[in-house]
């Protein structure tokens, strides 16, 4: 019986982490990458079939690493989920050249370098690449400017991996999160703003981490073996209702 592989890249806590244990409950091996060493090795307890990868994406060498490594491992690479990413919001006045280059390091460059170096695996296998965007590539926000640009930008690099690797049986998708109850949420998020995504998501919540890893575990799987350059907000509606006001519900 053929066991399958995939990357996880951020996984050592949040959506990441949850994507890796759920795969794992499906009878996949998981390599865990993750620049946080020792969140990484809290993460790995009571785990079996995984693999840590201590390595920043944002680094270009790492993903050749990334990829060499699984493969010594596993032998294969079924599928690669490009989790790992950065968030510093401010205005766009003090959203400096640095603050810049860090989020988009991380959060696109890194998902192009990864995708790039497990290309030639992913086609050996007639795999799947989900990248993780984000309810805030899709529509603008406040205090977003490079967060927002490059979740948008793994958007369309999203369509352009479906386009040219299709035809080597690589399927490419899309996951944007809305609001997702993680403890760095909950931590920084006031009541007031927890109020406010509950009134402007029509399912009136936040989401969970096991949620988001659910749509992407079906990405990746067979059971979506004719779905590639899609997009799918993860958001309870967040992203359907535009601008719609709360009070016009009532």
């Amino acid at each position: 019986m053929t066991i399958k592989t995939a990357i996880v890249t951020g996984a050592a806590r949040g959506i990441g982490l949850a994507t890796t244990r759920l795969l794992l409950e499906q009878g996949w091996r998981v390599a865990m990458l993750d620049r946080d060493a020792e969140e990484l090795d809290r993460a790995l307890h009571g785990l079996d079939g995984v693999l840590p990868l201590k390595l920043d994406i944002s680094d270009p060498q790492s993903a050749g690493r990334m990829v060499r490594e699984t493969l010594a491992w596993a032998g294969r690479i079924d599928a690669l989920v490009n989790n790992a990413g950065v968030a510093e919001f401010g205005p766009i006045a003090e959203c400096d050249f640095e603050m810049w280059r860090r989020v988009m390091a991380t959060n696109l460059d890194g998902t192009f370098l990864c995708s790039q170096a497990a290309a030639d695996a992913l086609a050996e296998t007639r795999g799947a690449i989900v990248n993780i965007a984000s309810i805030s590539g899709l529509r603008a926000s406040t205090l977003r400017v490079a967060y927002g640009t490059s979740k948008a930008a793994v958007i369309q690099l999203t369509k352009q991996q479906a386009a040219e690797l299709g035809e080597h049986g690589v399927r490419a998708n899309c996951v944007c999160p809305g609001p997702v109850r993680t403890k760095l949420a909950m931590a920084v998020h006031s009541q007031e703003i927890i109020d406010s995504y509950h009134d402007a998501i029509p399912l009136n919540r936040y989401g969970s981490e096991r949620e988001i890893a659910e749509v992407i575990a079906f990405l990746v799987s067979d059971r979506a073996s004719y779905v590639t350059g899609q997009v799918i907000a993860a958001d309870g509606g967040f992203e359907s209702t535009g601008v719609g006001l709360p009070a016009l519900r009532k």
